[in-house]
Order: C-alpha cells, then sequence, then structure tokens
C-alpha cells in the first residue's frame, strides 16, 4: 500500500497534526469568507510558494496530486461562461483548487499516525454513545492508504485497454475497475478476520 504522505522531509513533517488540521479549517472558512477575485489569486500564489518551498521534488509531487482536479474545474469555468458568469466561475475555481491544494499540503505532510490520533481524539465523545473508535480509525486510514493504490490501478487499466484498442477506453474500465476495488476490500477483509477482526 502507498502512503500520501511526501516522501520528501520538510518542516512541516514535524508540527503537530492538530494544529495542521486547525490551520486548515481556519483556511478554509477564510476562503469561502473571501468575496474578490483578486485575494483568490492572491492565496493561490502563496499555496504554490509554499508547495516550490521545499524543492522541485515536493512540487513536482504536488502538483501531480492536484492533476485530477482539471477535470472539474474546466466544467466550472465552461458552465460558468456559458451562463454569462465568468467572474463567478473564475472565483469557484480558485477557491477548490485553493482548498484542495491546502489540504492536499497538510496530508503530504502528516504521518497517517499523526492524522489517526487527531481522528481518535475528535471522536472520543462519541466513545459514550457506543461508538467502536478502533473501526472508524481503521476505515479513515483504509481509505487514505487505498486511495492511491485504486488510482494506480486505474492508470494500469486505461494503459491496458489502450495497447489493445485504438480507441479511448472512458466508460469500458468501469466494470473492471470495480472489480479489482472489490477483489481488493475481499483481500483485506480476509486479513482482517484472520488476525481477529475488530
Amino acid at each position: 500500500m502507498i502512503s500520501l504522505t511526501s516522501p520528501v522531509k520538510t518542516r512541516a513533517h514535524g508540527w503537530p497534526a492538530g494544529a495542521k488540521v486547525a490551520a486548515l479549517c481556519a483556511a478554509s472558512v477564510a476562503l469561502f469568507a473571501a468575496s474578490a477575485l483578486w485575494m483568490q489569486a492572491a492565496v493561490g500564489i502563496g499555496v504554490m510558494v509554499l508547495y516550490a518551498l521545499p524543492g522541485r521534488i515536493f512540487l513536482r509531487h504536488g502538483m501531480q496530486r492536484l492533476w485530477p482536479l482539471w477535470p472539474f474545474i474546466v466544467l466550472v469555468l465552461v458552465w460558468h461562461v456559458v451562463t454569462g458568469a465568468p467572474a463567478d466561475g473564475a472565483m469557484i475555481a480558485l477557491r477548490m483548487l485553493n482548498a484542495v491544494a491546502l489540504a492536499n499540503l497538510v496530508t503530504m505532510t502528516t504521518t497517517l499516525d499523526g492524522m489517526m490520533g487527531v481522528v481518535r481524539w475528535l471522536l472520543t465523545p462519541l466513545r459514550a454513545l457506543g461508538l467502536n473508535l478502533r473501526a472508524v480509525e481503521l476505515a479513515v486510514a483504509l481509505v487514505i492508504r487505498f486511495t492511491p493504490v485504486l488510482a494506480a490501478k486505474g492508470r494500469m487499466l486505461a494503459l491496458a485497454w489502450r495497447a489493445r484498442a485504438r480507441r479511448r477506453a472512458g466508460w469500458r474500465v468501469i466494470v473492471p475497475f470495480m472489480v479489482l476495488a472489490l477483489d481488493d476490500a475481499d483481500h483485506v477483509a480476509e486479513a482482517l478476520r484472520a488476525r481477529g477482526g475488530l
């Protein structure tokens, strides 16, 4: 399994995970409160500087994580241009890009153990209601760990299709992708049962 944490160590890796998550929440609220396009653009430039400070490898790694956003940004921009509100479209696209980039920055500089510690602390009051915190922690950890794995398998399916056909794969790889995901889930469930489950 692949971690979302950056292979390049930065100063932010040593900061408390709770402080980084709290700062991310505050920044997200500020992003949605800011109504001027220049503010969103300034935040975007600042976020890109934060990505560039640790070096080229960290920047490239971060940009690769943000690349899947481009279809949504294009869709938002095209829709708002068609409806006659390009400025609103630019505002929404920048806000979405900035929010995801900041969240990605926190994820890249926080270990999975640190993130699970934050989740555990946030869910502690629910233990009195009978919530199984171990199950929730495991579910969150599996989502974080398997997201890049499933993305890589999706890319491999698309490459396999491209090697056998001239047309783009498109929707045709959805069913094989679902089968792969269910197969992985089955293997993980068997491994959990073999180790005593929850």
